[in-house]
């Protein structure tokens, strides 16, 4: 078999696996939490770890990439990434996996960054859309198939084995990628920019680090006031960095085109909405509803799958019609999916949620597809590469800071509820901090108050009502997120912002 074919599988291999991790995880999560004894906010890291890494290094490994070769830095990749996902099957505490989804972000970036480049190098003409076209393809069965596959495993043989499992895959991923394919690398390549990588990734660890915290102290604590403070010098920073710099790694003037901005902010508003919500909506079908691990996976099919299949219609359209009449209203569909599954109340069931996942996979589906394309579309060729990079960046930071904030909204709005509904239960007024906590980090809130016939009823009804009302309040922020998202990029992204060089699709 040609060596090309060989780099298209060793691609995809690593492509599905480490987009697979973003979503297969979450299902996961609550028997993570229970076997490992972990808080909220060590739940809410486990998740974070992975996107803070893969946004901070996405484009500083394309930039080594570029510099040493796409070959070695994708097995590099592949190595870091395998290893992690070994320690995270390993761990037996939940910093150690907290650390462990770190190195797999790593290993993540790397790979993320140098997949398209290596499939450009090795196919031209018509091959390569076909490459592109099953790379496409393989990226939306992992992210469709996750949720159903994650639940399989954890429900089946074990959470570990979500991780294991991607142990001898790379295994092969790593000798194939060695031994088959073509080695490339960028002539003139410039040497990354480490002081903008520093500062970038100092100011958002800074700022998820303070947005977690403040679900275990509060907003106005001295340790949380510090980190957005430090935070906002370290971005400030940054900014300046990559004004003076020479070669930044970000380049603050292509912002000044209204359509590259348009792109960023609707890759962020949809991450920090629905990509976000993701992680407490598995928490409430399994610790509220009770379902397992598969048949939460099961449900969640119902929002990948409409997103599956709405992708290979938008990716049609896309082509003929302005991308802009399909990232707005794409972004609205996901804010009015959101709504639709708020309001939920302590008697709800599952199918609540039904047509908010059916809106909100359409929404992802008509998003997604030209997302990319309207990012690189505007920027000269030899730029393109980097703006695809800060595109897939502010997807990252998405995820990161809305699994961050929206879970110390939920928190706060839980413990409040829970509080004043103890307050008024004799004998369990004085154990409500304990049960609120209890109940935000998964226990049984029932054992934490101590609680016995009547009582325990009370407790374990105030408790579900507490956790259904911090659904909803996260819901609808992520909904007015997403909305919000729509009317900028709907307004920024223009037709003549194109460059008419690019093949890509009108803006309108």
């Amino acid at each position: 078999m040609d060596r090309k074919w060989w780099t298209l599988i060793a691609v995809s291999v690593g492509t599905f696996m480490l987009l697979l991790d973003i979503t297969i995880v979450n299902v996961a999560l609550p028997d993570i939490q229970r076997s490992l004894h972990s808080s909220f906010s060590e739940l809410q890291w486990v998740v974070d770890a992975y996107a803070l890494t893969l946004a901070s290094l996405l484009l500083t490994a394309g930039s080594l990439a570029d510099l040493y070769g796409r070959r070695l830095l994708f097995t590099v990749g592949l190595v870091l990434f395998t290893l992690g996902s070994l320690c995270c099957g390993l761990s037996t505490s939940p910093l150690f996996l907290i650390v462990s989804r770190s190195g797999q972000g790593l290993g993540g970036a790397i790979m993320f960054s140098t997949a398209l480049a290596l499939l450009a190098q090795a196919f031209q003409g018509r091959e390569r859309g076909t490459a592109f076209g099953v790379w496409g393809a393989v990226t939306g069965f992992a992210v469709a198939v996750g949720p159903v596959l994650g639940g399989l495993i954890t429900s089946g043989i074990g959470w570990r084995w979500i991780f294991l499992v991607n142990v001898p895959i790379g295994v092969v991923g790593v000798l194939i990628t060695w031994s088959q394919v073509a080695e490339s690398r960028q002539a003139g390549a410039r040497r990354p920019d480490w002081p903008g990588f520093v500062l970038f990734t100092g100011g958002l660890v800074a700022l998820i680090y303070g947005l977690i915290r403040a679900n275990e102290t509060s907003w106005t604590s001295t340790t949380v006031l510090a980190c957005f403070a430090a935070a906002a010098v370290l971005v400030g920073a940054f900014l300046v960095a990559e004004r003076v710099g020479r070669h930044p790694m970000f380049d603050l003037s292509l912002f000044r085109v209204p359509t590259f901005s348009g792109a960023a902010v609707a890759a962020f508003g949809m991450a920090a909405s629905l990509f976000s919500l993701l992680l407490y909506i598995v928490l409430y079908l399994q610790d509220v509803l009770g379902y397992s691990a598969l048949a939460t996976g099961v449900r969640l099919l119902l929002l990948s799958g409409a997103s599956l299949v709405t992708a290979f219609a938008a990716g049609r359209l896309s082509a003929r019609m302005p991308v802009r009449w399909l990232i707005g209203p794409g972004l609205v569909l996901i804010g009015v999916g959101q709504l639709l599954m708020a309001g939920l109340h302590p008697a709800s069931d599952w199918t609540h949620l039904v047509p908010g996942f059916l809106l909100g996979g359409l929404g992802i589906g008509m998003v997604n597809p030209p997302l990319a394309s309207t990012a690189v579309g505007v920027v000269q060729p030899q730029h393109a590469g980097m703006a695809a990079g800060i595109n897939n960046t502010f997807r990252q930071v998405g995820i990161a800071t809305g699994i961050a904030a929206l879970g110390s909204i939920f928190a706060v709005r839980v413990r409040h509820d829970i509080v004043q509904s103890l307050s008024r239960i004799p004998d369990v007024a004085h154990r409500s901090s304990g049960v609120a906590t209890a109940l935000v980090q998964g226990n049984n809130p029932v054992s934490a108050a101590g609680a016995h016939g009547m009582q325990a009823a009370q407790v374990a009804e105030a408790a579900r009502s507490a956790f259904v009302s911090g659904m909803n309040v996260i819901l609808v922020i992520g909904a007015v997120l997403a909305l919000v998202s729509a009317v900028f990029s709907t307004v920024l992204i223009r037709s003549r912002d194109f460059v008419s060089s690019t093949p890509v699709p009108p803006a309108g």
